[in-house]
């Protein structure tokens, strides 16, 4: 059966409008690459971006088309009021306007892909499904994965509903103020992981289970999509990240309180990341400094 699927019409869609954004859709497009996804990739990128050798964006975006096969597809960004945060949600609110395909599945850029996951593309029929934020104390969907069927009507929704968003509103209010109860439920076990989870004392919310015990490999190898979420540690390519893991991981054995172990997995998570990094975009980056290097 799976030999019949017209994987053309399914895709994996991520956006970009920075620089360090743009490293982080290329390294997952190198995942999806690497473990063999047979949907679509697409990268929603800053239409001002030229798509040339001489520029560090183009560089990126012409080694995700040649190398991940990614199709490229540019979008003008757009702002909510004077939020400079704000224009990256929207933009990958684009995704429900990507009506060439028959369903999209949406992923945050500041994450990891662990597995394939294109059996997602499969699920029953759904405007949208999307995965509990499980880490919250009142039910919210999580806007980190979500799968999409594209639809202009849809979009049209999202454009009227931005109007009346507030100032420190972002893409998570949009999908729950229209789709909280009209939505199919991903699994956050294993499609939508917090890093900070490693560092938490109490683990019954995301294991679904106050008897399971907490193994911090095991659950490694069991997830699928992991999203970097560890305030106040900075996102992993930003600097002081790698400070900030160390200190972490130093205090551990002086913590009564924390799980070495699971500390310790945690730590393997961010180096993972940063040795990726500079594997795809080492021409470009000051790895651990999250600096762009001089052409």
């Amino acid at each position: 059966m799976a030999n019949a699927v017209d994987w053309s019409q399914y895709a994996y869609s991520l956006y970009a409008t920075d620089n360090h954004y743009l490293c982080n859709a290329v390294m997952i497009m190198e995942s999806l690459h690497r473990l063999g996804s047979k949907a679509e990739r697409l990268i929603l990128y800053n239409e001002q971006w030229i798509l040339s050798p001489n520029t560090y964006e183009g560089k990126l975006l012409v080694r995700a088309m040649d190398k991940y096969g990614a199709t490229l597809k540019p979008v003008k960004v757009v702002r909510h009021g004077d939020s400079f945060t704000w224009q990256d949600s929207f933009t990958k609110l684009l995704a429900f306007n990507q009506t060439q395909y028959k369903r999209v599945l949406s992923l945050d850029s500041d994450s990891t892909v662990m597995q394939n996951m294109d059996e997602l593309f499969l699920m029953d029929s759904a405007p949208v499904a999307a995965p509990q934020a499980y880490w919250l104390k009142d039910f919210t969907l999580s806007s980190q994965i979500m799968l999409i069927e594209p639809n202009a009507t849809q979009y049209a929704r999202i454009t009227q509903d931005e109007l009346g968003l507030k100032e420190n509103d972002f893409d998570m209010e949009v999908l729950n103020h229209l789709w909280k109860n009209d939505s199919m439920p991903i699994p956050w076990r294993p499609y939508d992981l917090i890093t900070g989870e490693f560092k938490s004392a109490d683990h019954s919310n995301y294991l679904g289970s106050k008897e399971e015990v907490w193994n911090a490999t095991e659950i490694l190898n069991e997830v699928k999509f992991l999203h970097f979420s560890d305030w106040p540690v900075p996102k992993p390519w930003l600097p002081h990240a790698a400070s900030e893991v160390d200190k972490i991981v130093e205090g551990c054995a002086y913590d009564s309180k924390m799980d070495c172990d699971s500390v310790k997995v945690w730590e393997g998570i961010y180096k993972d990341f940063w040795k990726r990094r500079e594997t795809v975009c080492n021409d470009l980056y000051d790895t651990r400094g999250g600096h762009l290097k001089a052409p």
